[in-house]
């Protein structure tokens, strides 16, 4: 977990240097001069990438770009802060939402998302660490809940051309989803209804016991959290 560092703090020489060696390192900011992991997720309208310093935020209002969605939380953080800082001075609008890369879905989670696609300023760029499971998640979730794209065809975000390894721990995201298309199938349900979906969060799954359930493998775990580091 990213170290916190206060707003007062921040404002300071010694903070805003802290604050950038943790985005450069921490966040692997310097591996995005040979790896940018962004890509766009509906023509015009969405793109889903890694979460983004100053320069990059920049470019993205250059591009058109109204809304930044953090799918890492609001604590404070120094990425946090410097994202903060440069989406106010640059006229952006910051929304946050606490996405998890280790655990089911909640139902809770999965209205918020809804609710958010549905009231944001487009063209937007959801981020998360990486840009490859979180940012998986909410690229699935936008095209089933947005863009009435069956939810088997929208998990195409969750696949390792995106960097998402679903061998590891952070495979429960489809290991959930796909709890969801099981049943569907069983009820004869449309693929692409968000209402039953919601429904069926809401009254059958249980996302503590689809963890529990799920089972990744050894060298999955190693690749994201050793290798890759993944949050």
């Amino acid at each position: 977990m990213p170290k916190l560092l206060s707003r007062e703090e921040f404002q300071t020489p010694a903070g805003r240097q802290r604050a950038q060696r943790a985005l450069t390192w921490g966040d692997h900011g310097i591996l995005r001069n040979f790896y940018d992991n962004t890509h766009e997720v509906s023509p015009g309208k969405l793109w889903r990438t890694y979460q983004p310093g100053p320069r990059k935020l920049s470019q993205w209002k250059e591009r058109g770009i109204k809304t930044v969605i953090n799918l890492r939380g609001d604590k404070l953080t120094g990425f946090y802060l410097l994202e903060e800082e440069a989406c106010r001075d640059l006229g952006l609008d910051l929304v946050t939402i606490r996405a998890y890369s280790r655990e089911a879905p909640s139902h809770a989670f999965l209205k918020s998302a809804r609710d958010l696609f549905a009231s944001i300023t487009y063209p937007a760029v959801l981020h998360c660490k990486s840009g490859a499971d979180r940012a998986g998640l909410m690229s699935t979730l936008y095209l089933f809940f947005e863009e009435n794209i069956p939810l088997p065809e929208a998990m195409v975000h969750l696949s390792r051309r995106y960097g998402h390894i679903r061998q590891g721990k952070t495979g429960v995201i489809d290991f959930a989803l796909e709890k969801f298309i099981a049943h569907a199938r069983e009820r004869d349900i449309a693929p692409n209804d968000p209402d039953a979906f919601l429904h069926w969060a809401a009254t059958e799954y249980d996302p503590t016991a689809t963890k529990n359930e799920f089972t990744p493998q050894w060298w999955g775990n190693v690749l994201t959290d050793i290798v890759l580091r993944r949050e």
